[in-house]
């Protein structure tokens, strides 16, 4: 999945601190940069080719339009949201500091620390812990004091050794981004129109695909159907406008693309184990 991310009034760097039941968002890809800090919680982590688990302390930095997706445990899964993961994610353009990574030699590390991220980084949980507070104070800052500590992070992210590399030796971000050339269209177009209607043969054509050999394409690269994925995306975007408790469930229905209430609400079921109102309750209920 293409993730389109919104910088806020065109700002250069975005930085969310959520407490949430568990990660939401699918296998997905975006241009820019993205450090994800685990305050607390634990699952699987996919980046590229790797699976691995993550604890609380995991920190990683992940490379332009490298895939990746961090799934919580069952635990949090079945908690009925009374366990929560909370993280730190920060997300920049892939041209941040490019000038000055190429003209500057005190900007050269972390140039060669953005290179490697083309493979995705894990930091150890022990190096995680000593810069702990320069995320942190990163997550409660804004302006110009906000790429101020972004660079003091990757700087300290770029001197240490104490690392690995996430993606196998042999994989290939060029294989992916030729791949992704035809795919990246589609989930651009999901991404902007999930929302509406969406037929089989307008994101067939958009692939230049017969819709048959689509399918089978989709299928292959994302691990569902067209429809599965879809609706993934629905009510990932309902759960939010439920969450946030401003409209009614018949406008979230209608607003995440569902024109047929009782459809919603059979698949919101399938998909969460909740009815949309019981959703609502299970969340709120802690607060």
């Amino acid at each position: 999945m293409h993730e389109q991310i919104d910088f806020p009034g065109r700002s250069a760097v975005k930085v969310k601190l959520r407490e949430m039941p568990h990660f939401t968002y699918p296998w997905h890809f975006h241009p820019e940069f993205e450090i994800l800090y685990v305050i607390d919680g634990s699952g699987t982590s996919f980046v590229a080719d790797s699976i691995e688990e993550f604890q609380s302390g995991d920190l990683a930095l992940i490379g332009s339009t490298l895939p990746h997706f961090w799934r919580s445990d069952d635990k949090y899964l079945n908690s009925d949201g009374k366990l929560k993961i909370k993280y730190v994610v920060i997300q920049f353009p892939n041209d941040f500091l490019k000038d000055q990574i190429a003209n500057y030699p005190e900007y050269h590390l972390i140039g060669d620390l953005l290179e490697r991220a083309s493979k995705g980084i894990r930091f150890s949980p022990e190096f995680a812990r000593k810069i702990e507070n320069k995320i942190m104070k990163l997550s409660k800052c804004d302006g110009f004091e906000r790429i101020i500590h972004l660079q003091e992070l990757l700087h300290a992210l770029a001197k240490t050794g104490d690392y690995r590399l996430l993606a196998g030796e042999f994989y290939q971000q060029e294989n992916h981004t030729f791949t992704n050339f035809r795919l990246t269209k589609v989930l651009q177009f999901l991404n902007t129109n999930y929302q509406r209607k969406i037929e089989l043969e307008t994101v067939a054509d958009i692939a230049n695909l017969h819709p048959a050999a689509f399918c089978r394409f989709f299928k292959e690269k994302t691990g569902k159907s067209l429809s599965e994925y879809v609706n993934d995306m629905r009510i990932g975007y309902a759960c939010r406008l439920i969450i946030e408790g401003k409209l009614s469930v018949s406008q979230i229905s209608f607003e995440s693309g569902f024109n047929n209430l009782s459809n919603f609400n059979r698949t919101f079921k399938k998909h969460t184990g909740y009815t949309p109102t019981d959703y609502f309750g299970e969340f709120h209920k802690k607060r």
